[in-house]
């Protein structure tokens, strides 16, 4: 599965904040950062969660700029990249890998859209699953230490939002999309996302990305805006496209096309910066 949830998270209660209990929860599904295991969640909090995803992703993305900070002064930009890579999948837990691979096996199997979800929910990994996440893998590496070559401001506000990018897909998504079962935990997400949500974490990523450039670049800097406009349009077009195309092959969207959503929506970002800074820098 793409998306996990522990045991205890299934028992409602209403201790704590709401926002902090929902921003923890998202915290946990994305990440492998745990949670205090006292706390008690609705699933209106775990469907709620989803207004945080994009917070998530940035903090995933701080940590990624750190990295590649420290690691770029003591390695070459090759293993550099490879460590960054590792950091972040590590810091997802493997599951939108996992979710990649489940989904392209699913895509390569015959039959209706019920045998196609019933290979997705085989733990084992096909072929073609398999070869899905080499080129992820290959392609996201590349894709980093081709960023070394551009400005420092490009390479290290790249990896900060990144993250950031492919969360806001799992909410477009999710916004878009119907869920293709009844029960398990996309079927919690999907479908139950609202208009304020995405519009929750598109703000939350534009005032991050105003922040950003106050501080490090230039608040004037017209062309930044303009790339990060069109990144955006760009991954909301690939969730349309997605979820249209996940449910005419499965009946909807799942955790495992979620999770395969955030991996193409991570490389679709990262090329798109190489594109723009090729043309325009």
């Amino acid at each position: 599965m793409a998306l996990m949830c522990p045991a205890e998270f299934r028992t409602a209660g209403n201790n704590g904040d709401s926002s902090v209990r929902r921003s923890l929860v998202a915290l946990q599904f994305l990440t492998i950062i745990p949670i205090r295991k006292d706390i008690r969640i609705t699933e209106e909090d775990i469907s709620g969660s989803s207004s945080f995803f994009v917070m998530v992703g940035l903090l995933q993305g701080a940590l990624l700029a750190a990295v590649a900070y420290v690691s770029g002064r003591v390695f070459d930009a090759g293993l550099s990249a490879g460590v960054v890579l590792l950091v972040y999948v590590l810091s997802n837990g493997g599951f939108h890998l996992d979710g990649l691979a489940d989904t392209f096996d699913a895509l390569a199997a015959r039959g209706d859209s019920g045998e196609r979800l019933s290979v997705m929910k085989d733990s084992a990994i096909g072929p073609i699953g398999a070869i899905s996440v080499f080129f992820s893998l290959l392609i996201k590496y590349l894709a980093i230490k081709n960023l070394a070559i551009l400005p420092p401001f490009t390479v290290y506000s790249s990896l900060l939002f990144m993250p950031a990018f492919s969360k806001l897909a799992l909410v477009i998504s999710m916004f878009h999309g119907k869920s293709a079962r009844t029960d398990g935990l996309g079927s919690l997400f999907i479908e139950k996302v609202r208009v304020t949500q995405v519009l929750y974490n598109i703000s939350a990523l534009f005032l991050a990305i105003i922040a950003a450039q106050g501080l490090f670049s230039n608040y004037a800097a017209v062309g930044q805006y303009m790339f990060y406009a069109m990144a955006l349009l760009s991954v909301y077009f690939l969730c349309l496209i997605s979820a249209g195309m996940f449910g005419r092959k499965f009946g909807g969207l799942t955790g495992d096309t979620l999770g395969a959503t955030g991996e193409i929506a991570d490389i679709t970002f990262l090329l798109l910066v190489i594109v723009w800074s090729r043309l325009f820098i």
